[in-house]
């Protein structure tokens, strides 16, 4: 007889976003568009923030470090999607889908802190510009960058040691594009209420520790653009958080949706619809939202494709 932590399942299927062949080509082209596009937006950035001596600020080390984390996120789940849409092998090892589970989950919530670093980083610029270079220096950066990995990876681990030793008996079509914690758990044959709360608890610790820190932030940064009697400057502060802004209202809506609700048919199925925004949309519009909204980054991207003509 099997022990209990022991799986009899090897492989799961994923069953992607819809079975329609219609649909399927049509989903197939538009989602390897944006794709390509977060490939090449957010490795542009990457690229620009390592080659320009211009960007080697604490602003664009952080922003460096969220292209690099959307352009792994995406392909952590696109690839694997793509492939579903395309051919009829929607398989996946017992193995490649905890650590398909594993790096999603990694990289999301090392992204989650991260923007809160970002935030800090707005905050002592506008509220304590004297003494930012001090306040943010190098090796701060580094370490606020490292926690953010660090806290995502324990995090992930956790997470991914509680669902690798659930028993899987017989059922192994996952409602989803990708391995997630809520559908797996649905599979799994033995109760899994104690995994639950813990997805809802630990999941909700890291988001809305992360967002309350984000907030109180920007809460300082309201405050303090009040006393600033110039338009000028008020619009030049505000326009440098504008863009931090909108990926963390993107991101943080998208992710309460999914993991802070319980697991129904239901949800299951609306998670699929608002992981694409997760996993697909987002990565993409997010280069699109700093590089366009961003003068330097614009110059930047102009003195690096004219090198690369000459």
């Amino acid at each position: 007889m099997e022990e209990l932590n022991e799986t009899s399942v090897k492989e799961f299927i994923l069953l992607g976003i819809t079975n329609l062949p219609h649909l399927q080509t049509f989903l197939f082209i538009t989602f390897l568009l944006f794709y390509l596009f977060c490939f090449v937006g957010n490795l542009s950035i990457v690229t620009v923030v390592v080659a320009d001596n211009g960007l080697h600020t604490p602003m664009y080390f952080f922003l460096g470090n969220l292209s690099f984390l959307d352009f792994v996120y995406a392909t952590t789940t696109v690839p694997k999607m793509l492939s579903g849409l395309l051919m009829e092998d929607k398989t996946i090892s017992f193995q490649g889908c905890i650590i398909q589970l594993h790096v999603f989950h990694f990289l999301g919530s090392t992204e989650a802190t991260l923007l809160s670093s970002m935030s800090y980083d707005r905050y002592v610029a506008i509220c304590n510009p004297l003494r930012y270079h001090v306040l943010m220096s190098r090796t701060i950066c580094i370490e606020l960058a490292f926690i953010s990995w660090l806290v995502g990876f324990l995090y992930s681990l956790l997470h991914t040691i509680l669902t690798s030793r659930l028993p899987f008996c017989s059922a192994n079509k996952i409602t989803h594009f990708y391995c997630d914690i809520k559908p797996l758990l649905k599979l799994a044959c033995t109760d899994t209420h104690v995994n639950e709360g813990l997805v809802s608890i630990i999941t909700g610790s890291v988001g809305i520790g992360t967002f309350v820190l984000i907030m109180i932030s920007y809460a300082f940064i309201a405050t303090h653009l009040q006393n600033i009697r110039s338009d000028q400057g008020r619009n030049k502060a505000f326009s440098t958080c504008t863009s931090h802004l909108i990926v963390v209202l993107l991101y943080y809506g998208t992710a309460f949706c999914m993991y802070l609700r319980p697991a129904t048919k239901d949800s299951l199925e609306q998670d699929r619809i608002t992981a694409v925004l997760v996993t697909v949309i987002t990565p993409a519009l997010n280069p699109l939202i700093y590089a366009l909204r961003n003068k330097e980054v614009k110059r930047a991207l102009r003195k690096l494709l004219l090198k690369v003509n000459i």
